[in-house]
């Protein structure tokens, strides 16, 4: 039977920004964005800040008022950068099968020799005196009670879930702790008395499929310890799930032009990765987040798939227009393509006309020019009327969770 570890370096970037300033250490401490940029919420937080009632996304006036001694230091990528590859320099001294779970975790396969506990402690030994923050580890015989392992116990500690203790450790717990349940479908399971990790594992697979989809079915599988997936190579990409961008504007977007110009800025941005992935979507998603910080997420299904900016564009448009509400102060879009499935080797479709192949062709003749003469230089002339709404620092969505947008298989 085959080990795997999950390991998860605890509050990682509070973690790093204490290493760099020892001052702050043991003080309240959140990672915050900047404010000018309207970013400025609270990305990450310490044990101390977290006790004294911050929680991530946060805006910093909030957090500021359940944490009036809060230290809201900026963030440094190039930090939590440098030591996420230490640790999985670490990680890769045991193991070549290393996948990473998001900047500050990893899975570990072990294969199926090896005392896992043993090794999971030896690493966070080696974390804590290489690297000055602590870690925890799950250690399970699948990736997800692996995670859910690394979850259960923090700081700077170990937990086994064993085939003959899962249902004592995890079926008592709240069904919001279980791994890729998230809001939306917290409150659908409680609306039908699941409340626990165990009623879902022992609820009625129609029922799930009903309320959930297939992602039901896969949840229960999840709670009942079936989980077959890989433990991807330490130079091996997972596969990729989806593909987006989101941007929070300079500006509250008031008017249509504001929210056209945005969406097309970003249906360039995920076309041309998709076309740099020899991808095409047969799915196009939509995130608003309006000035009151609530979010509303709508989809559809294309009827072939696509990788041109203006056939996203039309989706994300009309998506917008038929679940968006109107006349609000919208602060953040984004666009994901999904169901994804390669160019190379697809089958001609009645879709798939003279106009469609001729705007695929000058897409990827807009991407060479791009790529040899700098992002941007060709773009759609929409995005010109507001130029400062198309000129972001897109975020890569790319995720395999399903509250975090993709289903995880």
């Amino acid at each position: 039977m085959k080990t795997i570890l999950h390991v998860d370096l605890n509050n990682f970037y509070a973690s790093v920004e204490c290493m760099y300033d020892p001052s702050i250490r043991g003080l309240p401490v959140a990672v915050c964005g900047d404010v000018e940029l309207r970013h400025g919420i609270v990305l990450a937080k310490n044990y101390a800040a977290k006790a004294a009632g911050v929680k991530t996304g946060y805006t910093i006036a909030d957090a500021k008022r359940a944490c009036p001694d809060l230290v809201c230091v900026p963030p440094h990528m190039d930090r939590y950068m440098r030591f996420s590859a230490m640790a999985k320099g670490i990680y890769s001294e045991y193991t070549d099968r290393v996948e990473s779970f998001g900047i500050d975790e990893c899975w570990l396969d072990l294969g199926e020799h090896g005392d896992g506990v043993a090794v999971a402690d030896e690493i966070r030994a080696r974390i804590k005196s290489e690297l000055g923050v602590t870690a925890s580890a799950g250690v399970s015989y699948n990736k997800i009670f692996a995670k859910m392992g690394s979850d259960y116990k923090k700081p700077d500690a170990t937990t086994e879930i064993t085939r003959n203790n899962y249902k004592e450790l995890l079926w008592r717990l709240p069904i919001s702790d279980m791994m890729f349940v998230g809001r939306a479908s917290e409150r659908k399971l409680r609306l039908y008395g699941m409340n626990t990790i165990g009623d879902l594992a022992n609820a009625d697979p129609l029922l799930l499929c009903r309320l959930l989809g297939k992602n039901g079915l896969l949840l229960q599988n999840f709670a009942n310890g079936i989980d077959d997936s890989p433990v991807c190579g330490t130079y091996e990409p997972p596969p990729i799930k989806s593909i987006g961008n989101s941007t929070t504007s300079p500006r509250d977007l008031l008017t249509e032009d504001d929210i056209r110009v945005t969406y097309m800025a970003l249906c360039e941005s995920v076309s041309a990765r998709l076309r740099s992935h020899s991808m095409k979507c047969g799915t196009v998603c939509i995130d608003v987040r309006d000035s009151s910080l609530r979010v509303i997420t709508r989809q559809k299904s294309l009827p072939s798939p696509v990788c041109t900016a203006e056939e996203l564009y039309a989706a994300a448009t009309e998506l917008h227009r038929s679940g968006a509400p109107r006349g609000v102060r919208i602060r953040t879009l984004g666009v994901r393509a999904s169901s994804l499935c390669p160019m190379i080797g697809m089958q001609m479709t009645f879709f798939d006309d003279e106009t469609r192949l001729k705007r695929e062709a000058l897409s990827a003749a807009a991407d060479g020019i791009n790529a040899r003469f700098g992002d941007r230089c060709v773009v759609h002339g929409i995005t010109m009327v507001a130029p400062e709404l198309s000129s972001f620092s897109p975020s890569d969505d790319r995720t395999v969770a399903p509250e975090r947008f993709e289903a995880y298989v």
